[in-house]
């Protein structure tokens, strides 16, 4: 369990394992998903770790660590994992992330692609009209004032007992109210990604089935038949539909560490 001062604000990290990393089988950062931590993992966490270091990472202002004066964007937390990768000189690295964190693991390959390896993305929206209608009202009520609405709920539990301000809680809700309604479309940044990308979803998730194929087929995915040889693969990239799950029990499903074990030692 540490800190890294990288960007002006105090990076909470915690490594598990202890494989040797190599070229092979580089270091494996995991994101969490929004008003989250890395303690979302802990029941996927020793079989992600048992054969690979694993490097949990709480993005800015969610559990162990404070937040700064400055807004939450997923591409402003790409950079923060960036700097803490090049902190620990452990790059490129492989990534997989869960929603909000998925949402940050895409935009670290974008940004930084000489970072990645490989690229995991759990359940996120390539576009923000992905989302359900009913989800997007959802999110356009978060705001500091929800947060007492709220604190029946796993999220609080988590933030209370392992964030350094936990009076702050408020101020998070209305971060990620204000992010929620950031107008975003990656299509194309996404056609042009250079590393392998295994997409995942639940079967029941936060979006359609069509944007999820939307999604697949801007990696190529989708166009024709994959041959008996599968060369009409969309090269290296995968997709995976997780049965019997929701966006709300994705990130600690066994099929997950499966999807994505077979990924990285692909």
């Amino acid at each position: 369990m540490s800190y890294a001062e990288v960007n002006g604000l105090n990076l909470y990290f915690e490594e598990h394992g202890d494989a040797p990393v190599t070229a092979e089988r580089p270091a494996l950062v995991l994101l969490h998903g929004g008003l989250g931590g890395g303690d979302m993992f802990a029941p996927i966490l020793p079989a992600l770790s048992a054969g690979r270091r694993v490097i949990v990472v709480d993005l800015q202002g969610h559990s162990h660590t404070a937040d700064v004066d400055r807004p939450i964007r997923l591409e402003t937390c790409a950079d923060d994992v960036a700097a803490l990768v090049r902190h620990l000189g452990v790059g490129p690295v492989d990534v997989a992330g869960y929603s909000f964190g998925g949402g940050v693991a895409l935009r670290l390959a974008i940004q930084h692609p000489d970072l990645v390896r490989k690229l995991v993305v759990a359940s996120i929206p390539f576009r923000r009209e992905g989302f359900y209608d009913g989800i997007l009202k959802q999110q356009e009520q978060m705001s500091p004032e929800a947060a007492q609405f709220m604190k029946q709920t796993p999220m609080w539990e988590l933030y209370e007992r392992t964030a350094p301000r936990p009076e702050d809680f408020g101020t998070l809700i209305g971060k990620m109210g204000e992010l929620m309604k950031v107008p975003y479309d990656y299509s194309e940044e996404i056609r042009d990604l250079k590393v392998p990308v295994q997409l995942v979803f639940a079967d029941a998730d936060t979006y359609s089935m069509q944007h999820i194929s939307d999604f697949w087929a801007l990696l190529g995915g989708g166009q024709q038949d994959g041959g008996w040889d599968g060369s009409g693969r969309p090269g290296a990239h995968r997709l995976a539909v997780l049965p019997n799950t929701t966006h709300y029990t994705i990130f600690v499903s066994p099929a997950l560490v499966t999807v994505i074990d077979d990924f990285l030692d692909a």
